[in-house]
């Protein structure tokens, strides 16, 4: 917790530092420029990649397919669109990685990577899943089903 808070308190102040430095380099007016043009490639970015995450989500739903990879990458092209879209310089070259298919490719590898210190999902009862007789787990509470019919009157 206090290394997360030593970065974004040490972030900011890095950022300003570079800017300071490039602007002492090629100008002030050149910098302004070149984080203007961050600021409309990060917002047209940000506009572009969530409704296409989201159409590339919804076909791999509706061919039965669970949309994990489509989700990390809305997230990481909205997370570039943000970095992108904050003024400096440094944001802007992490909002770069975040961007490139290579480097999204390996941060998706390390965001989908199962965690062992979380104990595994288990999904609700289902009978498909449910214990064989014999088998270690069946003196569990299974759910009551009431079977019956009903209908709809309205007035």
């Amino acid at each position: 917790m206090r290394v997360l808070l030593f970065v974004l308190l040490l972030f900011p102040l890095l950022e300003l530092a570079l800017l300071i430095k490039v602007g002492s380099s090629i100008g002030v007016l050149a910098t302004l420029l070149l984080i203007l043009l961050g600021v409309l490639i990060g917002g047209g970015l940000l506009r572009i990649a969530g409704p296409a995450t989201a159409w590339r989500a919804r076909a791999r739903l509706l061919s039965g397919e669970a949309p994990e990879q489509e989700m990390l990458d809305g997230l990481l092209l909205a997370l570039a669109g943000l970095l992108i879209l904050l003024p400096g310089f440094i944001s802007d070259v992490l909002g770069l990685l975040c961007l490139l298919p290579v480097t999204r490719h390996l941060l998706r590898q390390r965001l989908a990577r199962p965690r062992r210190s979380h104990p595994p999902y288990h999904a609700p009862y289902s009978p498909a899943h449910a214990p064989r007789s014999g088998e270690p787990g069946t003196e569990r509470v299974r759910p009551q089903v009431i079977e019956g019919e009903w209908e709809r009157r309205d007035s």
